[in-house]
């Protein structure tokens, strides 16, 4: 299997968090495709979660993001937003996402080799609130890539199991 490309904001020795996890895909789909199927559904639990990081963060100057709209993009292009995520590069393969405050700079890149789909995320911290910010969402970013993932795969097998006329 070929490695994917790694996309991150700087060298990995320079980051102050990086996670990388690798689904293989049953169909040929695009970038954009996966992001649509992963993102399209907000649970409570999501809610809530983005609702209290809002809460906490606005204290320390950073700006609400609200979570995840499931708003399904047909096409995306770079300078483009999906969610609080800037669209810094599209391609059916790879899709590159950033997030930057005074606080940290976040990138998402979610990369398609092989039929295997790869989402490596990184962060740059840039004082002591960013580096306190990561503490919690570190490992709680583990577990909703993990999500994410089931998510998409169920969406996946379930349209592969449907009969073609339906």
């Amino acid at each position: 299997m070929a490695t994917p490309p790694l996309h991150t904001l700087r060298n990995l020795s320079e980051l102050d968090y990086h996670d990388s996890r690798s689904l293989p895909l049953p169909v040929e789909i695009t970038a954009l495709e996966a992001w649509n199927l992963m993102t399209g559904e907000q649970g409570w639990f999501m809610r809530m979660a983005f609702r209290t990081r809002d809460v906490i963060s606005s204290f320390f100057g950073v700006k609400r993001i609200g979570g995840f709209s499931g708003v399904k993009r047909g096409a995306v292009q770079a300078g483009d937003h999906l969610d609080f995520f800037l669209v810094e590069h599209s391609a059916p393969e790879l899709l590159v996402l950033t997030e930057r405050d005074r606080h940290l700079d976040v990138m998402v890149c979610l990369s398609i080799t092989n039929r295997v789909l790869t989402i490596t995320s990184s962060v740059v911290t840039h004082n002591a609130f960013g580096r306190l910010y990561m503490l919690p969402v570190g490992p709680a970013h583990k577990l909703i890539v993990n999500g994410h993932f089931r998510r998409l795969k169920r969406k996946l097998d379930e349209a592969a199991s449907k009969p073609a006329n339906q």
